[in-house]
């Protein structure tokens, strides 16, 4: 279990900024708003023109640490920005070596799906204390590192469903009429005005794998198209319009003229569209694949599609996936690149599912903002790996209470411990919660000055039950 980080360089300069900030400083980011100090101690003044919430921060704002890899929307920076941290932002991933050396010393880090945050790489982020995903999937980061550590995870798994789904649409056409290859044609200079094996989607069977926000949305634009929908889940679940449930994946794969695929990275997924389940399917079939690029074994698809089994199949996602744009989609990436890109009918895109304007610019508000909350309140809403935990906010007339966040292995006794330090003090509120091995308190205590203060996190953080301490004020 690693110990609790201090940002502040001694335990007298925290304690100095502390008094300091207890003056009627004003932060230059919010001039209505509370002033922080430092990292684990936060203080704030009440602003006697403001009745509205305090808005707690955890240290000096120009003092907090934001990295943004992998082009970052605009609207999320522009959120972390206007806080007053210090926001680096960079359009691509880093190689691993180079992002422990700019992680050590960041508090917030904003990636992708393609940066890679391994329990190598956290181990060296002394200062991270929260992690956000601008995007559907974690499984890039070691989730249960981070738990362990108190490292929350934020990430985005509705805003860019839409895109997704209409996305998947205008693939099912393009495969049905052909429209890639008679695109490539009409490039090279020939006209090749051809209807056989092209045909209208309407009255098409869609079957959809997953069906969660992206495959009922799409359930729903299909049937709109005249399109019969089965869907496969491994949780019963109402289906949308007309749309049906099937009980297996067989049974699915034996109806479906389109097969679209929308789970998770997940053991039972690697893989779960191989050589036996395109065998399952109807000859002159169509496949497409979204989600996660283990899910179908593309050496498998190869064949199906050579065999004439598979009739077109559109693609954008991949086992593995270049870092940043350039001329890397070839067999150095992966051993069968070259047989894929010699195929007919068949749309490969560069993991854009979800690259719409609107899909990236909600992802930064929404990723964006529960960053905010959890820095400057310690709210853990909509995270990943730890316990959903929330106190109303504190408001300007309590100029002197705290927030004390414990995060904390969730082991027999520890509520007890913790409220026999607290117990010396007016709790206002309290909530705690656990989820697997890591349990998170939150309370608010009222009439506490700065040798309360140091007093409460050194007792707290002598808990031999400790992850990590912040006291918010």
């Amino acid at each position: 279990m690693s110990s609790a980080r201090n940002i502040s360089v001694s335990q007298d300069d925290l304690i100095h900024q502390v008094s300091r900030s207890l003056g009627l400083s004003t932060s230059p980011a919010a001039p209505t708003h509370s002033t922080p100090s430092s990292f684990g101690y936060a203080t704030a003044a009440a602003n006697a023109n403001v009745t509205a919430s305090k808005h707690l921060k955890p240290f000096a704002t120009e003092d907090i640490k934001i990295l943004l890899l992998e082009n970052v929307n605009q609207t999320g920076r522009d959120i972390l920005a206007s806080q007053g941290y210090q926001v680096e932002f960079l359009k691509t991933s880093l190689p691993e070596d180079q992002l422990i050396q700019k992680i050590r010393d960041v508090h917030v880090i904003g990636i992708r799906s393609k940066t890679k945050l391994t329990a190598r790489v956290l181990q060296e982020a002394k200062n991270l204390i929260v992690i956000g995903c601008f995007c559907i999937g974690t499984n890039q980061v070691d989730l249960k590192y981070a738990a362990d550590h108190g490292i929350a995870v934020f990430n985005s798994p509705f805003s860019n469903s839409r895109s997704v789904a209409e996305l998947i649409i205008g693939e099912i056409i393009a495969l049905a009429r052909q429209l890639g290859d008679r695109s490539n044609e009409m490039h090279a200079g020939t006209w090749n005005k051809v209807s056989n094996k092209c045909w209208e989607v309407r009255g098409k069977t869609l079957g959809i794998i997953g069906y969660g926000h992206i495959g009922s949305q799409l359930s729903v634009l299909a049937e709109a198209m005249g399109m019969s929908v089965v869907y496969y889940d491994v949780v019963n679940l109402m289906g949308l319009g007309t749309s049906r449930q099937v009980d297996t994946l067989e049974d699915l794969l034996g109806q479906a003229d389109f097969v679209t695929c929308h789970v998770p990275e997940l053991p039972e997924t690697v893989k779960m569209i191989g050589q036996q389940q395109f065998e399952q399917m109807k000859t002159g079939s169509y496949l497409i694949n979204a989600s996660r690029g283990s899910v179908v074994d593309i050496p498998a698809l190869i064949q199906a599609m050579r065999s004439g089994k598979v009739a077109g199949a559109a693609l954008d996602v991949y086992p593995n996936e270049p870092a940043g744009n350039g001329d890397y989609f070839h067999n150095d990436l992966n051993t069968w690149a070259n047989d894929l890109r010699s195929l007919k009918n068949i749309i490969l895109t560069p993991h854009i599912g979800g690259s719409t304007e609107e899909a990236q610019s909600a992802i930064g508000i929404e990723v964006s903002q529960a960053l905010v909350k959890y820095v400057n309140e310690g709210i853990t809403l909509g995270a990943c790996n730890m316990p959903e935990v929330n106190l109303r906010s504190l408001t300007i007339d309590e100029p002197d209470h705290a927030r004390v966040i414990y995060i904390h292995q969730n082991v027999p006794g520890v509520l007890r411990r913790v409220n026999e330090i607290l117990g010396d003090h007016n709790v206002d509120k309290q909530m705690t919660d656990s989820k697997g091995d890591v349990a998170y308190l939150m309370a608010d205590i009222s009439n506490v000055d700065t040798p309360t203060i140091k007093d409460l996190y050194s007792r707290l953080e002598s808990l031999s039950s400790r992850i990590m301490t912040r006291i918010l004020y």
